[in-house]
C-alpha cells in the first residue's frame, strides 16, 4: 500500500514535491480517532521519545536529590540547538551530580543552530559533547547512573542499569515491546527501538494525561509537561518547531521532534496522542503534518490560530527574502 502525501511543497501556483507518510491520533485508551497510511509498520522514534527516556530520572528521585530545576528537567527531554544556555544548563545538572562534561557519552558534534555554530567556531574552540544537541539527556542519564549508585562509565550500553531502567519506561508507557530484535543505536549511541506508530501514539496521549500510569508515573509525566511549557526555548533553541509551537500553545500541547521524519505530540486536555512518520525522512514535511493534526483536532480562539498559521503550513522564501512556495498539508 502506497501511503497518502502529508505534505506538499509548491513553486508559484504549481506542487513541486510531494512527501508520503503514515499519521495516527489515538485516545489514551488507545482508541484510533484518526489514522492514515500504513500505521503499522515499526518505526525509529529516535529523539521523540525523550521525555519518556527521562521518567526514571523523576521516578527514581534523582532529579529531587539533586535539586533540579524545571529549566534542567526541560533539558533532559530536549534535542536542543546547542545555544549557551543549552550548553550551559547541561554542565549545572552534571555539576549537582558531582561530575563534567567529561562523563557524557553522546559524542561531540558542531552546535545544530548556526548561530551558535558561528560563534564558536569564531572564538576558536572545537565542539565538545555539551554542544551535543542529546547533551541533557545525557546529562540525565549521568544523573540518574548516580543517583542508583551505579557507574555512570557505559551508560549508553544496552546492559546498563541506567538503559534497562530506560527500556522498561518506554515498554510499559507505549505497551510495545523493546526487544534486541528491534534495537538500533541511536545518533547519541544509546538504544533505540523500532515500535509501530499506534504505541507511540498511545505513549503520547498516556504521557499527557497520566492514564493507564502508575501514580508516581504520572506525577513525573505532568511535572515534565510543567517543566517543557515553562522553558519551551530549552526543549529546542531560537527559531525551532518545538520551541515556537509550544510557546503559542503552552500546555495545551507537547511536541517532540524525532529524526527521519518522526514527529509526536501529546493534547492534554483532549486526552490525544500524535504520531506522524514522513517516509523519505523530511523534517520539513513531519512538522507541517504535525501541525496540521493539531489544528485540525485542538480548538483555538481566533487569535491563537492567528499565531498558530505559519506553525501548519511554512513559508518558503529564496535567498533575497522572497516568498516562493509553501510546505502545506494537501488540500
Amino acid at each position: 500500500m502506497e501511503n497518502p502525501v502529508l505534505a506538499e511543497v509548491t513553486r508559484g501556483n504549481v506542487v513541486e514535491s510531494r512527501h508520503r507518510g503514515a499519521a495516527i491520533v489515538v485516545d489514551a485508551d488507545g482508541g484510533v480517532v484518526f489514522s492514515a497510511g500504513e500505521v503499522g509498520r515499526p518505526v525509529f522514534p529516535r529523539s521523540a521519545v525523550k521525555a519518556i527516556q527521562a521518567l526514571p530520572l523523576i521516578e527514581s528521585g534523582a532529579a529531587d536529590r539533586y535539586g533540579l530545576t524545571e529549566a534542567e528537567i526541560a533539558l533532559s527531554v530536549s534535542s536542543h540547538s546547542g545555544e549557551p544556555r543549552h550548553v550551559e544548563t547541561a554542565l549545572a545538572m552534571l555539576r549537582k551530580a558531582g561530575r563534567d562534561a567529561g562523563c557524557l557519552e553522546c559524542g561531540a558534534h558542531w552546535p545544530i543552530g548556526e548561530p551558535a555554530a558561528r560563534a564558536l567556531a569564531k572564538s576558536g574552540a572545537e565542539p565538545g559533547a555539551l554542544n551535543n544537541n542529546c547533551s541533557g539527556k545525557h546529562a540525565g542519564f549521568v544523573c540518574l547512573s548516580c543517583a542508583l549508585d551505579e557507574d555512570p562509565a557505559g551508560y549508553v550500553k544496552p546492559a546498563h542499569p541506567v538503559q534497562q531502567a530506560v527500556r522498561g519506561a518506554l515498554e510499559a508507557v507505549t505497551g510495545a515491546a523493546h526487544g534486541p530484535e528491534r534495537m538500533g543505536i541511536d545518533g547519541c549511541s544509546i538504544p533505540t527501538y523500532a515500535v509501530p506508530l499506534p504505541a507511540l501514539a498511545l505513549g503520547f496521549a498516556r504521557l499527557g494525561t497520566g492514564h493507564g500510569l502508575p501514580p508516581e508515573r504520572a506525577k513525573a509525566a505532568a511535572l515534565i509537561r510543567a517543566a517543557v511549557a515553562a522553558h519551551p526555548f530549552i526543549v529546542a533553541g531560537t527559531d525551532r518547531y518545538d520551541t515556537r509551537l509550544m510557546g503559542v500553545l503552552g500546555r495545551r500541547a507537547f511536541t517532540k521532534t524525532g529524526a527521519e521524519g518522526v514527529y509526536c505530540a501529546a493534547l492534554p486536555e483532549l486526552g490525544l496522542g500524535l504520531a506522524v512518520k514522513c517516509d523519505d525522512g523530511a523534517g520539513r514535511a513531519a512538522e507541517v503534518a504535525i501541525g496540521a493534526l493539531i489544528a485540525r483536532f485542538l480548538p483555538m480562539d481566533e487569535a491563537t490560530r492567528a499565531a498558530f498559521a505559519p506553525l501548519s503550513e511554512a513559508v518558503l522564501r529564496n535567498w533575497n527574502g522572497i516568498e516562493v512556495g509553501r510546505v502545506r498539508a494537501p488540500g
